[in-house]
């Protein structure tokens, strides 16, 4: 896709967020940096930070929307996430539900509020994991996680369907095992290789592969 336009791109302060940010400011884009928090990296990066946006509430969405009243968006980049664990005899429901609203619900919520905006030719890509993956789950465990992923994967292919008519694509985009705070830094690549990868998926998403769930490497991945 053109690297000119809005960008809007959710959990924008640090780790995999900031790096998409940073990848198209360097292209040239319009970037919009939502969370609930900003940093001074994302100041220095973005054309526009709105922050104190809680994306699981229904204000923090007409925040959101309020603060990007006619302008029309590109690509949107659902990116806020949170990684808890759950073990068997032990499972933390509450912990469960917190992670089905941040990695499954906000970016439905966010989506929804937005289309109006999205440009036809424009793009959503939604960050999820090959964690959410069905067919790919060998080690068990992380209840939340992979429920909320699963789920997430499962709205991005919908919202494909039906947004294909009005000439937005969508994906659902594993970046790989990153090197970010949310796994203590014990990834095995750098946010800046995820987001290069991730930014080669989206310029490569169209009307004929929406609803695709990749590998920021490349590789479709299973359901």
């Amino acid at each position: 896709m053109s690297a000119s336009g809005v960008v809007v791109i959710t959990g924008a302060n640090r780790g995999i967020g900031l790096e998409l940010a940073r990848h198209y400011a360097r292209e040239g884009g319009d970037v919009i940096g939502v969370c609930r928090q900003s940093s001074d990296e994302l100041a220095e990066i973005a054309s526009e930070v709105i922050d104190g946006v809680d994306v699981t509430s229904d204000a923090g969405i007409e925040k959101l929307k309020s603060a990007l009243a006619g302008k029309k968006i590109r690509l949107l980049i659902n990116n806020a996430g949170l990684l808890q664990d759950e073990q068997l005899g032990s499972i933390d429901f509450d912990s469960i539900r917190k992670q089905m609203e941040i990695n499954a619900y906000a970016p439905l919520r966010v989506a929804e509020a937005l289309v109006p905006q999205i440009e036809e030719g424009g793009k959503i890509a939604n960050i999820t994991s090959r964690m959410g993956s069905i067919a790919d789950n060998d080690s068990g465990g992380r209840y939340g996680y992979r429920a909320s992923k699963a789920a997430l994967n499962a709205f991005g292919k919908s919202l494909a369907v039906d947004l294909k008519p009005k000439g937005i694509a969508v994906a659902q985009l594993h970046p790989g095992y990153v090197k970010t705070r949310m796994v203590n830094f014990g990834g095995m690549i750098t946010p800046e290789e995820s987001a290069r990868g991730l930014a080669d998926r989206i310029a490569n998403l169209n009307l004929d592969n929406t609803g695709s769930f990749w590998h920021s490497n490349g590789d479709e991945l299973p359901w």
